[in-house]
């Protein structure tokens, strides 16, 4: 059984890896070579054309700060938020607390697709915000499943540090700026990553509600890097790398809080 699994896992790993090595030899080739129908996958020359013709011919680095001011906005936004309310839902009794919260779980149950219409008609037509940046980022300014997470992290800190810091007259506020947010912070961590990837790689939305080229997003920017004569397929590649490549190094550098993120909050102590 081990032998069968090591070898599933294996096979499952070159299924894996393929892709992205043929991404990056592609993009390192010459216009023939990545849009043969079978590139070679050992290149004979290395060559940085299709990277120069990807600058040269799309406003890449516009794009690329849009993704990256984008993702760093709604980290900030759902850090913040979501904390407060992880917070709130943890540690605060309130009426109605439960009910909200299970409230705001069962949005969850409903498919993003859904929201979609009411949600571009309220952006365009009723608050005129199309090809802007607030209309790229209000919609997951804070997510739900931040707020779960958060909910669920609070949940294990010590209660008895909160009733200390309020007996020395510390108001909510600054209790949890002070006593809450400094034993959070590997959660916070966890959710800043999390934020950062999920942002960085979302397409439809930025898709959807931007129409001029200096408002897509990287992902965006790429799905429209077609030519009407023959599509520059090894430009395409270079983009593509370009675009997952800070992914890729943020999360080798970064692993442990991936780990981590997988069994945040599942077990209370």
């Amino acid at each position: 059984m081990l032998a069968i699994a090591a070898a599933l896992l294996l096979a499952w790993t070159v299924l894996t890896i393929v892709p992205l090595y043929w991404m990056l030899v592609g993009s390192l080739q010459d216009s023939a070579a990545s849009a043969s129908f079978r590139p070679s996958m050992i290149p004979e020359a290395l060559s940085l054309a299709p990277y120069e013709r990807f600058f040269a011919k799309t406003a890449a680095w516009r794009w690329l700060f849009n993704s990256l001011l984008v993702s760093s906005v709604l980290t900030v936004t759902n850090v913040f938020f979501a904390s407060l309310a992880g917070y709130a839902f943890a540690k605060l009794k309130f009426p109605g607390s439960n009910a909200i919260f299970w409230i705001l779980l069962s949005t969850m149950m409903i498919p993003a697709q859904v929201t979609l219409i009411p949600l571009y008609i309220l952006m365009v037509n009723t608050l005129q915000l199309q090809d802007t940046y607030t209309a790229i980022i209000l919609p997951t300014a804070v997510s739900v499943g931040n707020i779960f997470l958060m909910k669920q992290y609070m949940s294990s800190l010590p209660t008895s540090l909160i009733h200390a810091a309020r007996i020395d007259a510390c108001g909510e506020f600054r209790i949890f700026w002070k006593v809450i947010l400094p034993l959070a912070k590997p959660g916070l961590a966890v959710l800043a990553i999390f934020t950062f990837v999920a942002s960085w790689n979302e397409f439809f939305w930025p898709f959807l509600i931007t129409s001029s080229s200096d408002m897509r997003t990287i992902q965006v920017g790429l799905a429209s890097f077609v030519f009407a004569e023959s599509t520059d397929f090894g430009a395409m590649m270079a983009g593509a790398t370009i675009g997952a490549l800070p992914m890729m190094i943020l999360f080798f550098s970064l692993q442990r809080y991936f780990l981590q993120g997988i069994t945040i909050g599942a077990v209370k102590g």
